[in-house]
């Protein structure tokens, strides 16, 4: 009986001691929409934007009391994040109101004076996936600048990153390559909430925005995706799990060479080949170099869609044995295959402005996994 009541009791304290992590949504919506009452608001979303309850922020602001809401941005994906990628976002109307829904991505990127002219502040409440080359990271970069332009104010709803906050690793981008999947010089695996990055945007690039994060609480930097407890909601169509986004900081580089990453599958980012591509052999060769915490194997798969729709693509399985340990640029390994001569001729690597993936003509500036986070880019981060 002893047992069983010190057994009851621990599990009690463990779920009061555990810290439930609340996003900057849910800290907004306690402090009853405070810093946005008798604003006039547009807000930077996609689908992903509700609170621990699974309401839209787009909900909630219309019905709190002193919030004025005119306008509705969506990044890359639109506002239901289903579009596929590179595809052109309409503007349209959000479902029920005639609040006008205007795209980042499609004639325009950045919000233009025009769309921004009735509105007092912007709420930016967008997933990213901590790797540099995510276009949401870029969309908030541009936002931020449209609004230190006109004098406008920003608000941040911070979220996880779920890769967590403690690493960095990867090449940082270099001071020639600026373009919208290359857009801040920090590594590609960069460590960072969007809040943390928006806030060293502002300072690095001397924006002088009018810029207000609010942050997390309960989220600790050691925190992984399924650490939060928070369920995942696919931020676009081909990272439908934190197994994806985990991989894509590595394999996404990829994307800038004719290898198909597994867009098209249903394990993209978890696969990457070619027709031509002898798979077995950089199986072999991957596994001979034993990076921590990964598993290859050869794998067939027809994408659907995108790169060598339709075709038979021989390529490789990336496995995930220990999430902590896998660094996100082992599969970038594979560069070295082509030397090796596992390529043949036609495997195209990027150069130039052309390198949104791996963001550094030469391939310089790379940063081991394990540098602390801040180390790189200045900041001094802590838990939230």
């Amino acid at each position: 009986m002893n047992r069983r009541i010190a057994a009851l009791t621990v599990f009690l304290l463990a779920g009061v001691l555990r810290a439930e992590v609340k996003t900057g949504l849910d800290v907004l919506k306690e402090q009853n929409f405070g810093p946005l009452l008798g604003k006039r608001v547009g807000v930077l979303v996609n689908h992903t934007a509700q609170d621990r309850d699974g309401r839209p922020l787009v909900d909630l602001l219309m019905e709190a009391p002193g919030v004025t809401l005119v306008a509705v941005f969506t990044p890359e994906h639109g506002l239901t994040g289903k579009m596929e990628h590179g595809a052109p976002v309409p503007d349209s109307v959000y479902p029920g109101t005639e609040i006008p829904v205007h795209s980042l991505y499609g004639e325009t990127k950045r919000p233009t004076a025009e769309q921004m002219k009735d509105i007092d502040v912007l709420v930016c409440d967008l997933p990213d996936i901590g790797t540099r080359f995510y276009t949401y990271a870029t969309s908030m970069g541009y936002a931020l600048e449209e609004t230190a332009r006109g004098g406008k104010e920003f608000v941040l709803l911070d979220r996880p990153n779920p890769l967590g906050g403690m690493a960095m690793e990867g090449l940082v981008l270099s001071s020639e390559v600026r373009h919208f999947t290359a857009y801040f010089s920090v590594p590609t695996r960069h460590g960072l909430t969007l809040g943390e990055l928006a806030r060293w945007h502002n300072e690095k690039a001397a924006l002088n925005a009018r810029l207000l994060v609010v942050p997390m609480e309960g989220w600790r930097r050691s925190m992984l995706w399924p650490q939060t407890e928070m369920p995942f909601l696919a931020p676009s169509p081909n990272i439908p799990t934190p197994r994806a986004a985990l991989l894509y900081s590595g394999i996404g580089a990829f994307e800038s060479t004719n290898v198909s990453v597994g867009r098209g599958t249903h394990t993209p980012f978890e696969v990457f080949g070619a027709p031509w591509m002898r798979n077995i052999t950089v199986a072999r060769t991957l596994s001979r170099q034993r990076l921590p915490g990964l598993r290859f194997k050869p794998v067939t798969f027809r994408p659907t869609s995108d790169r060598y729709k339709g075709q038979v693509c021989y390529g490789v399985q990336i496995v995930v044995t220990d999430t902590r340990r896998r660094p996100a640029g082992g599969p970038l390994r594979a560069r070295r295959l082509r030397p090796a001569g596992l390529f043949p001729q036609r495997f195209q690597t990027p150069v130039g402005r052309n390198a949104p993936g791996g963001g550094n003509p030469g391939m310089e500036g790379l940063v081991p996994l394990g540098r602390e986070t801040g180390t790189v880019v200045g900041t001094r981060p802590r838990d939230h």
